[in-house]
């Protein structure tokens, strides 16, 4: 009787009690929409339209649905990660941006008036809710995990170092802009540490990684393999959505169209996909010899292959020896039929006669040879001079006070030395180290051959991966990769969800 007292409102009872007012206000909506709808037919063509009106429904489906939202973000992350929308409403905003906020909302909504899909109108545990695990129903209003606090620390001297970089640098939309980005991406392992809570939500959302992982990689081999000329218009159709255009989005060795090209898909830069297939790559290996896979082995075999050779036409050198650590830290601890397969990978690829221009540049980057490699030992130098000058809290997001120096370095650990100094690097240290003492305590309760198993493996050995890879890249904590910061901080979440998960299980009767 409440659930039906509290359905009807005053707009119910208007049009129940005037029938011809309620028709009279569908006449009137579908003429706004279609008055609409042609308009934007008109301005902006019948494709884009149409990915809008599917954005407004998907963003209504997520309003009633946290779940969706993961796949959304996942799927902007994978596909779009540089989109925004094609009109200006002040500023454009991304569908990361978009994306985001609305699992902020959501999640904040039910923070305060409690999930409808645990309990009813009237606070009583619904039957639904009542065949769920009982560490779901006991749940408490807010879950921080034993990296609540090391996350905020680093959050708090972000900010510090944000304001005090002020100081030499005025602040524009833009820099605010990526910074307050930066920081919601962070704030995303709040989100899924207190929203995904039971195996089935973890089974479904890894499931959505892998298979978004393996439609990028498609998309970087299909965009490799076919001609230039096509492939340009193809990725030049997305400058709608603020893309660059023209030539410049084909990328090469030392951006030398005379070497080889270099992969990107829709990432724009070849490293980016690289990073990202570091992290999707090893949350995918260990499905190969789970007892109970995600997907079918040979599904399985297709995406981590198609994943892997995109991984190689990216020629990205830091994110390959990021995946290999990964693997290599997955063979140790768990799988190690894994480690058969790893050899017979390299050796193909040191002896196969169309992988040699790969292992050129390889060994020429291990050498110090190239120009790549020289100009990143300039960024290390450049990086060091500045965190002697300003070792407490750097120089802040801003850019560098100093005209003889600038922040851009190839690495992450020194690229937040820089911009939040050594303490800020510490307290980002202590979150890496509380996460893995956190896996080490967790590890030998993790349940054998079943599937929480490979994805639990799966989420660490991927963060593992990206702390590797970051010593040669700086794109987990960057202003400009928004969606390579978010991605990092939701794999931290869901390797502390999934630790927890099992920790709760572990300590049940």
């Amino acid at each position: 009787m409440l659930r039906t007292i509290r359905r009807i409102d005053w707009l119910y009872l208007l049009f129940f009690r005037f029938p011809w007012l309620a028709t009279l206000s569908a006449l009137v909506l579908c003429i706004m929409v279609g008055l609409a709808g042609g308009w934007l037919v008109a301005t902006m063509g019948p494709f884009i339209t149409a990915g809008l009106l599917a954005g407004v429904a998907g963003g209504l489906w997520m309003l009633r649905d946290l779940e969706i939202g993961y796949w959304a973000l996942v799927a902007v992350i994978c596909l779009l990660p540089f989109g925004k929308l094609p009109f200006d409403v002040g500023f454009k905003p991304s569908f990361l941006d978009l994306v985001i906020g609305t699992l902020f909302v959501v999640w904040l909504v039910e923070l305060a008036v409690g999930s409808p899909r645990d309990r009813s109108w009237n606070g009583v545990v619904s039957p639904a809710a009542q065949r769920q695990p009982l560490y779901v129903l006991a749940r408490p209003q807010f879950v921080g995990t034993r990296l609540a606090l090391p996350v905020l620390a680093f959050m708090v001297l972000a900010v510090m170092a944000f304001v005090a970089g002020l100081a030499h640098a005025p602040l524009t939309q833009l820099l605010a802009r990526h910074f307050v980005e930066v920081m919601l991406s962070i704030l995303l392992f709040f989100i899924v540490v207190n929203t995904i809570k039971r195996p089935d939500q973890l089974a479904r959302l890894t499931r959505v990684m892998i298979l978004a992982g393996f439609v990028t990689a498609s998309l970087g081999i299909v965009l490799y393999v076919l001609p230039d000329s096509l492939a340009i218009d193809l990725l030049s159709a997305l400058g709608r959505f603020d893309y660059p255009v023209g030539p410049g989005v084909l990328r090469y060795i030392q951006e030398d169209p005379e070497l080889p090209q270099r992969a990107t898909a829709t990432s724009v830069d070849p490293n980016v996909l690289g990073g990202l297939l570091i992290m999707i790559g090893a949350l995918t290996a260990p499905q190969l010899f789970a007892r109970r896979p995600l997907f079918s082995r040979p599904l399985v075999v297709l995406f981590g292959g198609v994943m892997g050779l995109c991984l190689l036409l990216t020629f990205s050198r830091g994110s390959f020896v990021g995946l290999g650590a990964a693997l290599i830290g997955l063979v140790m601890v768990r799988y190690r039929k894994l480690g058969l397969a790893i050899i017979v990978i390299v050796a193909i690829i040191w002896m196969a006669p169309w992988t040699q221009a790969y292992v050129s540049h390889f060994i020429q980057g291990l050498r110090g040879e190239d120009l790549a490699t020289q100009m990143r030992f300039g960024e290390y130098r450049d990086a060091l001079m500045l965190i002697q000058r300003y070792p407490v809290l750097g120089v802040g997001f801003a850019g560098s006070p100093d005209i003889d120096t600038y922040v851009s370095v190839a690495n992450v650990y020194l690229l937040i030395a820089v911009q939040m100094g050594l303490v800020g690097l510490a307290s980002f240290l202590i979150v890496v180290g509380v996460l893995w003492l956190e896996a080490a305590r967790i590890w030998r309760h993790v349940p054998r051959d079943t599937q929480v198993e490979p994805i639990w493996y799966g989420f660490h050995t991927a963060l593992l991966g990206a702390l590797v890879g970051g010593l040669a890249d700086h794109y987990f904590f960057n202003l400009d990769f928004h969606h390579s910061v978010a991605l990092f901080w939701l794999f931290v979440g869901l390797a502390m969800a999934t630790s927890r998960m099992v920790g709760i299980e572990n300590q049940r009767p």
